[in-house]
């Protein structure tokens, strides 16, 4: 009885403390500016269904896709014996799922294989990152400190989760052995373990329990530390799949107040729809054109931001990184997500008197000086964009870089008109001839008599 009371308060917290993060989070989405994703649910649940669930775009490499699918089907099918954990510790059964009899032979069986599996990948994976000479996609000045630190962490918990895990069900199996009992389920990899275990009962008892308890408590700190981790993908991914643009991807969104007065231009009958207003009928006050900061992005960009996985693919197939320019797709989401919680909330830092019944997500601190653009991404970084698409096509979780990029390019551009000298030239071409280049409308076409006067004289000789 007292291990159950304490298993559910462990519970309760970890469940609770999990979601108070997660409010957080969704909170720091939600300054982004708003962006109507409803509609087209056939075509998004197909998306989330390949991309998120299928991992689809993961398949471009191949290595790296065996690697993670092993860990992540292995996140799946382990998940079902936490539940049969869950309940045993809620109610003081054991083993509560062996009623399924050769089904749960076959889940045991699954879960040590997996689980064996998932260890194998762990240490392919820490090689790949840790090596002396670790793949490209994994270097870079964005993944020195903390990135590089929390993706080895992840890593030590698996093994850690994994030990528990083997341990728990060996020393079981060991115990039910020398009582010449059966235990439910098939175990084919703590069975090749059992002589590495003591054959004292009292031990044996105390390792099973030990392996328990350290393989729950693990999954609930492991809970509670993806919200500051790069790993919130795991959770995150899902609806961000599911709100992915559904438009061609190098189609450029454009800016509604702009469309408008072009379109009044161009047809004197077009009738400019009214300024949206205030619930109370007042007039808003006008937005900047493109991005300065994290909330004059859409939130589906700062959803982008929390499901970044840091893996590097964007970044590896960027012509402009490749060609030793100063942008990294990878290091504009993970600056995003840093503006975020630099400037409002950071999961696990206690501020009081936020959530209130009347709070408002506002900034911690006085940032007026401290913006997204220039603060952490310089002109320079999205001036070396070719909008080529590449990160996006690339990214496995439905990520859109360049829409951020493009953002604030076009604040610089028409909130500063600080735009490239080179792009200055071309405005002004447009706006006085009409086209990108510097030649008067009347001298079009003088290419076509030069070749004319050429061709003519050829005929004659």
């Amino acid at each position: 009885m007292l291990q159950s009371i304490i298993f559910l308060l462990l519970l309760v917290a970890a469940f609770g403390f999990f979601a108070w993060q997660v409010r957080k989070v969704r909170a720091n989405i939600l300054v982004g500016r708003d962006r109507d994703m409803s509609g087209n649910t056939a075509e998004r649940f197909k998306k989330t269904l390949l991309v998120a669930f299928g991992q689809q775009k993961m398949f471009k490499r191949l290595t790296p896709a065996l690697l993670h699918l092993i860990v992540y089907v292995g996140f799946l099918v382990i998940n079902v014996e936490v539940i049969e954990i869950v309940v045993d510790g809620l109610f003081g059964t054991h083993r509560f799922l062996s009623f399924l009899g050769p089904v749960y032979d076959a889940l045991m069986a699954t879960n040590e294989i997996l689980g064996a599996l998932v260890l194998l990948a762990v240490a392919a994976f820490w090689w790949r990152r840790n090596s002396a000479s670790p793949v490209r996609r994994f270097t870079g000045p964005e993944l020195r400190a903390w990135p590089k630190l929390d993706a080895n962490i992840i890593l030590y918990v698996e093994v850690v989760l994994m030990a528990a895990l083997f341990t728990m069900n060996t020393a079981d199996l060991k115990l039910h052995q020398l009582r010449g009992e059966d235990l439910p389920g098939t175990f084919p990899i703590s069975s090749l373990l059992t002589g590495l275990f003591s054959d004292n009962a009292s031990t044996l008892h105390l390792l099973e329990r030990v392996g328990w308890w350290a393989h729950i408590i693990g999954i609930f700190l492991f809970l509670n530390y993806l919200p500051s981790s790069k790993h919130f993908h795991i959770i995150i991914t899902f609806p961000n799949v599911w709100f992915s643009r559904l438009v061609p991807q190098g189609q450029f969104s454009n800016v509604d107040s702009i469309t408008h007065e072009v379109k009044a231009m161009m047809d004197p009958s077009y009738v400019v729809p009214p300024a949206p207003t205030a619930p109370d009928g007042s007039a808003l006050a006008p937005t900047s054109f493109g991005a300065k900061d994290v909330e004059d992005l859409p939130w589906t960009s700062l959803m982008n931001a929390y499901s970044c996985t840091e893996c590097g693919r964007c970044t590896s197939v960027c012509p402009a990184n490749l060609t030793g320019k100063l942008l990294s797709p990878r290091k504009i989401i993970m600056d995003t997500r840093d503006r975020m919680e630099e400037k409002y909330e950071s999961p696990l830092i206690f501020r009081p008197n936020v959530y209130g019944a009347e709070a408002k997500h506002e900034p911690i601190t006085d940032l007026a000086n401290a913006t997204l653009l220039r603060g952490k991404v310089t002109p320079e970084e999205l001036w070396a964009c070719t909008t080529c698409n590449a990160c996006v096509e690339s990214c496995p979780v439905n990520i859109n870089p360049l829409e951020s990029i493009i953002e604030m390019r076009r604040f610089l551009v028409l909130e500063e008109s600080a735009a490239p000298n080179s792009l200055n030239v071309m405005f002004s071409n447009i706006e006085n001839n009409g086209a990108p280049w510097a030649f008067s409308p009347s001298d079009r076409f003088n290419w076509a008599d030069d070749l004319f006067a050429v061709e003519k004289t050829a005929a004659t000789v």
